[in-house]
């Protein structure tokens, strides 16, 4: 055998090798991008419904596929979204933030494209009609809602939210006019939330235009408490939010 043969051979050994690996992560890029893709959870601003440490699991078939749907960079040249189907108001989503689309950020969708959205005293308007909540208890140091969302078929969406005052900043916006093509977000933790009342320029979100949808939020994996470390070994117990695993995100 020459050389050449053994340099073909070599390389023809090296392929096979590496083949398997090179098919499990095709596997698991294609699983990402069409299936669903698990999402962590860095803060509080949708507290109730979602803590800091939450794993949630999003669906990104839900809405269609667009340039950000890659869980590694985005497609160029590509507007618009592939077998799109629309979101429905109360859906919590995970989306490119529309000023920064390398982060990523999960919001409750508010306002549909022709929304009129606005907050007075803390209460939440839609097209000029009040959102219906109803108080339920406390959660930690603010008070736990129950929010009534319009819906087509007229039966409503509820959801938790908390307010730790209805007189805080952004507890008194403008009327917002939801933009052909785009969506309003908000956070469930209403007074700590860096949502779509906050205008991009402003270091906001803004409204959020549809190619700029990744998933709809639908379970949690898991849910770790950020505070305990992993060297607190007498604390391990409390670390993991059992009551949370495989929970459904409302």
């Amino acid at each position: 055998m020459d050389s050449r043969d053994r340099n073909k051979g070599t390389k023809g050994s090296w392929f096979h090798q590496v083949k398997p690996f090179l098919a499990s992560i095709a596997l698991v890029l294609i699983v990402r991008t069409v299936v669903a893709e698990p999402y962590r959870v860095p803060s509080g601003s949708m507290v109730p419904t979602l803590l800091i440490g939450d794993e949630l699991l999003g669906a990104k078939f839900a809405y269609g596929f667009s340039r950000y749907s890659l869980p590694i960079g985005e497609l160029p040249d590509f507007s618009g979204r592939l077998f799109e189907r629309l979101p429905e108001r109360g859906d919590v989503i995970v989306f490119r933030l529309p000023r920064d689309p390398s982060t990523t950020y999960v919001k409750r969708l508010i306002g549909l494209p022709g929304d009129r959205i606005a907050t007075h005293e803390g209460r939440l308007y839609i097209n000029e009609t009040l959102v219906p909540r109803r108080a339920i208890g406390t959660y930690e140091k603010a008070t736990l809602y129950i929010e009534t969302l319009p819906t087509a078929d007229g039966k409503g969406r509820e959801h938790r939210l908390i307010e730790f005052s209805d007189h805080d900043r952004y507890d008194d916006t403008r009327t917002y006019i939801v933009p052909p093509h785009h969506y309003f977000m908000m956070g469930d933790n209403r007074d700590n939330s860096l949502d779509s009342r906050i205008d991009a320029a402003d270091g906001g979100v803004g409204f959020v235009p549809e190619e700029n949808l990744v998933a709809r939020a639908d379970l949690l994996l898991l849910s770790t408490d950020p505070d305990v470390g992993w060297f607190d070994v007498k604390h391990w117990a409390h670390t993991f939010r059992v009551d949370r695993f495989f929970a459904r995100v409302n």
